[in-house]
């Protein structure tokens, strides 16, 4: 009956409060989202517990404390410890009606309101009008979502405590760039030694005694029987302090869509050259290989290089300083005039059959007038790259095929990808679930993380329903897509001039498409300053900004916020005429192409 008493006073008391008695919930002036509370005072006691209590008298002086639901919760015990209140989670109360019975309720977590009462010593009472306005001391609590978010960002960070590097093998055809790549995996122990002795076999039964390292990358058997790499092969090595995944790029100028691919995948490249004389000279002089994929790898984002001098083994060679100082001469300007400055391009003499330089340094007695690191130690020593783990999630799809569901393969650009996460594929704006992510040794993982080169499998997709060039996103920021863009061209090796309706094969990150130069907006001096008129054409060796229209629907962002999806190549009859990068992506609806651009449809 005292129970009973009490409860009448207090809403005898509260009943000229400006809350609402009758709200089921309470919800403060700040607006957070605040948890059903129910007072303990108003919750029925088992017969046990409620017998064990003492009579409480009422108190006679008045203390303001916060209020809950328009109802004050019962005084306790002037020789009683301080309680926190229960949160309970099945039971939402309201101090219209009388209390229903609930079930078994456990003390959750502390509510900051009980803290504001005065010490326990005293006998509590009613709260008077005052007692709104301590209301707000509920708001320490929404502290706890932003440290929640970095935990699960150092979680991220732990779990991936060694780097991975995408490294790309370029150069001239039959440099030695899958024979290097191979002798890696074998020294690094991801070929194991009966595996090499097989391929040894194999090459020498065909003739090809010597190709037998570089069949850990040419997998097929036409790029074995022709010694030619025709697609960007693929491998995955381990050190002790880095995690790296090969880029084996083919060096025939008639794959260089294929090596393009590969560069858009790649954070650092190893520029092969064959110190054997006659082939530095082919692949350097206009027209080689050389020369257009350093071009070609700047353009894509490969910001530092490695220069292998290989095949310093060769009689015609023999480990000769003259001869390594001859081709470092040659290509060091050349290499500056691509953007790749002291800093950004490192020279050693290598030897990628023997293995000298590779892994281990070369022997003083082999080559005594150099004494650097070796290839993997200069690998281990670049600088940590930048990586939005933390950014919106960008994997353009470089492949897709079918394993018991479609499987999808690229690199993550930006952010991070887990097991059952929602994601959208762009352009086509469909969503759908992770289903599993498998890393570059092609073990399950839970999850993966900016710079790792990823398997995923996706639920409910048709593999017919994804090409190369669309981009897995995420569902509440998807990336742009688009059918015009303004961008800055620099024009490398035209035929002839350039004027608005020039037509092109564009190379977007993993998307290959057929573009039109719609207007040219402006022209750009060397100090990258715009003419005050268009310009009727620009010419090899010249800068502009020009609106680029396509004909179909496309992945891009601006380059200053994505840069590996906003730069670009354009290629046409076989040569590479211009790189660019976006600077303004046309709004959708905006971004209908001309007359001139929907006839390339």
């Amino acid at each position: 009956m005292a129970d009973n008493s009490d409860i009448n006073n207090v809403s005898q008391q509260t009943a000229g409060l400006s809350l609402n008695t009758k709200a089921k919930e309470f919800k403060p002036s700040f607006n957070a989202k605040a948890p059903s509370f129910v007072p303990r005072s108003f919750a029925p006691k088992p017969a046990a517990a409620a017998a064990a209590q003492p009579a409480v008298a009422p108190a006679a002086a008045p203390k303001v404390m916060s209020i809950s639901l328009g109802s004050a919760p019962k005084a306790a015990p002037a020789n009683a410890e301080p309680t926190p209140a229960a949160v309970p989670s099945t039971i939402s109360a309201s101090s219209g009606d009388s209390p229903k019975e609930p079930e078994t309720v456990e003390p959750e977590a502390k509510v900051e309101p009980v803290k504001e009462a005065a010490p326990p010593s005293k006998p509590e009472e009613a709260p008077s009008s005052a007692a709104p306005a301590a209301a707000p001391a509920a708001e320490p609590s929404l502290q706890a979502i932003p440290e929640t978010r970095e935990a699960d960002n150092d979680v991220l960070l732990d779990e991936h405590f060694k780097e991975h590097l995408n490294v790309i093998f370029i150069g001239h055809v039959d440099a030695g760039k899958s024979t290097l790549g191979g002798n890696i995996l074998y020294l690094t122990d991801m070929v194991d030694k009966r595996t090499m002795e097989k391929y040894e076999r194999e090459a020498k039964e065909a003739g090809r005694e010597s190709w037998y390292l570089s069949w850990a990358l040419d997998t097929n058997q036409e790029e074995r029987a022709k010694g030619k790499t025709v697609e960007c092969g693929r491998a995955f090595f381990e050190t002790a302090k880095r995690r790296y995944t090969i880029l084996d790029a083919p060096g025939h100028k008639t794959f260089v869509p294929s090596m393009l691919g590969g560069a858009a995948q790649a954070d650092i490249g190893v520029l092969v050259i064959s110190a054997r004389k006659g082939e530095f000279e082919t692949g350097f002089e206009r027209g080689g290989q050389t020369r257009e994929h350093a071009f070609l790898a700047k353009t894509a984002g490969v910001r530092r290089l490695i220069i292998a001098i290989n095949k310093m083994d060769d009689p015609t060679v023999n480990w000769d300083k003259a001869r390594y100082d001859d081709i470092v001469g040659k290509l060091t300007p050349f290499l500056r005039q691509a953007g790749y400055y002291k800093a950004d391009a490192i020279f050693m003499p290598i030897s990628g059959f023997t293995g000298a330089g590779v892994k281990d340094r070369v022997k003083a007695n082999v080559c005594p007038w150099y004494s650097g690191p070796s290839l993997l130690e200069q690998l281990d020593e670049q600088k940590n790259i930048d990586r939005k783990i933390n950014g919106p999630l960008r994997i353009p799809i470089s492949e897709k095929f079918s394993e018991m569901g479609t499987v999808i393969s690229g690199k993550i650009d930006s952010g991070h990808i887990k097991v059952n996460q929602k994601v959208m594929i762009m352009p086509e704006r469909r969503i759908t679930d992770v289903v599993a992510v498998y890393g570059e040794n092609e073990n399950e993982e839970p999850m993966a993380v900016c710079g790792d080169n990823v398997r995923v499998k996706l639920r409910n997709v048709d593999e017919r329903d994804v090409r190369s060039g669309f981009v897995l996103t995420d569902v509440k920021n998807p990336c742009h897509v688009t059918r015009a863009f303004e961008a800055q061209l620099q024009i490398l090796d035209a035929e002839s001039i350039i004027t608005a309706g020039f037509r092109s094969v564009m190379h977007l990150h993993t998307a290959v498409e057929e573009v039109i130069i719609g207007k040219l907006v402006h022209k750009l001096n060397k100090k990258l300053q715009k003419s005050k008129l268009p310009p009727p054409f620009v010419k090899t060796g010249e800068a502009c900004i020009a609106r680029i229209e396509v004909g179909n629907t496309v992945c891009a962002e601006k380059f200053a916020d994505f840069p590996q999806l906003g730069r670009f190549t354009l290629r046409d009859k076989g040569n590479t005429i211009a790189v660019g990068k976006i600077l303004r992506i046309a709004k959708p609806g905006a971004a209908a192409p001309t007359a001139a651009a929907a006839s390339a449809e």
